[in-house]
């Protein structure tokens, strides 16, 4: 198995070198830094944007491109969070604690390098775990059948919206939601109109990139615009040289980002836990073992390394049940799944088999991609900081443009732009309701899925339920559902607290920029 893994990561190396895919992959890292630096331009958002662009791209630049973009942005998030106190994405909210503190004593270079270093090495691992963990998932899940991949279906669900951000029954709520925006059209059965009310442009659906656009692109930037104070950049100025650790911070932090990058891999496992819960997780147990945990908070550098690395393995080690088993951890993932479904793709356990250039093409860019990122971040960290002085007035509206255009190009059809309006003016309201639409978009893009083998399954038992119970590997997905529920209610009746604190801070980290001290 090493050696046809090697074998198919050196082919996948040949595809990620190909003049087009690499200049996507520079694009999509390079697009992705930058908006990793900016508060509220998360990569959501930006992979919402974009997403219409993929239309004229092939699937596999498409996919080096959005993917570049996602951690991309992690690295960009860390820039600000140590140099400026600003927490521009949640994962990142935990590196302020001593990120900042590190600054103001004259050492955020070395915070930066030391963080550089740890993305790499969490991200590596998390790519060596999708190389030889994946085809492994493939082989299980091949054996599969319809009932099989509804009850998984269902168990990614949720995950997903269970153990989002936020209350979980809020989560729910959105992915039932995201269930019924998945079934309006006409049923490719039956032939029946579905909730389309009449309207003929409704007879295909609702467009995804519509969808992702009103709720990510519209309703995320008009909460964002007038929340975000001026940025006070005295401590920014960071040399070249000021990059480089001392010998003793070196030592120091390579035990902690060793244990950041497994805790960070544990929980990418998990659908729908994500990097932010990884990252608050691996600080706590980093605080718990260190001999002087009081000093937390004061500028550990361990206090950088471990959830930093803990944060880049996990984003890597998302696209394992993604790419392997066609399943989303979060909405992120699920926009990556929905530009593959553009492109005609069908993702789940024969897309290693069925687009190799795919697969191993994503992951040799991984590598690719991690190195133009520890190359670029050196010399572009004052050009990043310079870029939050652009006043949100100016840049929102340019951004919402560019969205109205990506729209109206995917079928040149108006009525497609006002769909998106009005999505983007009720992803609005439920953002001020506290519901986090991210779950609308796992259930949109699961939906579909869910129901097809759901309907399969019941024609192969005819319309016998305990087929889903009568098959082991169904009614073992079925227990880890109601497991997970239960486990839901456990920890939300014996730790309250602490799960408001986790939600509270998330939400500052998006929704606040704390001007630095």
């Amino acid at each position: 198995m090493f050696a046809s893994a090697l074998s198919d990561l050196w082919y996948g190396f040949g595809v990620a070198f190909e003049p087009q895919n690499f200049m996507w992959c520079f694009v999509g890292v390079l697009v992705g830094n930058m908006v990793g630096v900016l508060p509220g331009m998360g990569p959501l958002a930006t992979i919402s944007v974009l997403l219409p662009l993929t239309f004229g791209i092939k699937p596999v630049g498409a996919i080096l491109m959005l993917s570049g973009v996602f951690y991309g942005a992690q690295y960009g998030g860390a820039i600000c969070s140590i140099l400026l106190n600003l927490p521009c994405h949640p994962p990142h909210a935990v590196t302020c604690l001593d990120g900042f503190p590190l600054t103001k004593q004259g050492r955020g270079g070395a915070a930066l390098g030391i963080t550089v270093l740890s993305s790499f090495v969490g991200a590596s691992w998390g790519i060596l775990e999708m190389i030889f963990l994946a085809p492994v998932l493939v082989k299980v899940a091949l054996e599969f059948g319809p009932t099989e991949i509804c009850s998984l279906m269902l168990l990614g669900l949720l995950a997903g919206s269970t153990l989002a951000k936020g209350s979980p029954l809020k989560g729910i709520a959105m992915t039932l939601l995201g269930l019924f925006l998945g079934i309006v059209g006409t049923d490719v059965e039956t032939g029946s109109e579905r909730f389309t009310f009449g309207i003929p442009n409704l007879l295909d659906g609702i467009e995804l990139v519509g969808l992702a656009l009103g709720l990510f692109g519209i309703a995320e930037f008009m909460k964002s615009v007038n929340q975000y104070s001026e940025v006070n950049t005295r401590y920014s100025k960071v040399g070249l040289r000021d990059l480089r650790p001392s010998r003793d911070e070196l030592r120091r932090s390579i035990p902690a980002m060793l244990r950041g990058t497994v805790i960070g891999s544990l929980c990418s496992l998990i659908p729908g836990t994500g990097p932010t819960i990884a990252s608050f997780i691996s600080y706590a147990a980093e605080k718990k073992i260190s001999k002087t945990p009081e000093k937390f908070g004061t500028g550990m550098i361990e206090g950088v390394a471990c959830p930093e690395a803990s944060t880049h393995s996990s984003v890597q080690g998302d696209f394992i049940p993604t790419m392997s088993l066609g399943i989303p951890g979060d909405a992120v993932m699920a926009l990556i799944l929905g530009a593959l479904m553009i492109q005609g793709i069908v993702p789940g356990p024969q897309l290693i088999k069925e687009h190799p250039d795919i697969f191993w093409g994503l992951i040799a860019s991984f590598w690719i991609g991690n190195v133009m990122l520890v190359l670029l971040n050196v010399p572009l960290i004052g050009l990043w900081v310079k870029l939050l002085m652009i006043p949100y007035k100016y840049l929102y509206p340019s951004a919402l443009f560019f969205v109205a255009i990506g729209v109206y190009s995917t079928n040149n059809d108006m009525f497609q732009v006002g769909e998106t309006v009005v999505v983007g003016l009720i992803g609005y309201l439920l953002l001020l309701l506290d519901f986090h639409p991210a779950s609308i978009l796992l259930g949109f893009v699961l939906g579909p899925r869910l129901e097809e083998n759901f309907r399969r399954s019941l024609l192969v038992s005819r319309g016998d339920a305990m087929i889903f119970v009568e098959r082991p590997i169904s009614a073992f997905f079925l227990f880890l559902c109601v497991t997970l529920l239960a486990a839901q209610v456990y920890v939300r009746l014996r730790k309250p607290k602490a799960l408001a604190a986790l939600d509270n801070a998330e939400g500052n980290a998006v929704s606040t920029a704390r001007p630095a001290e």
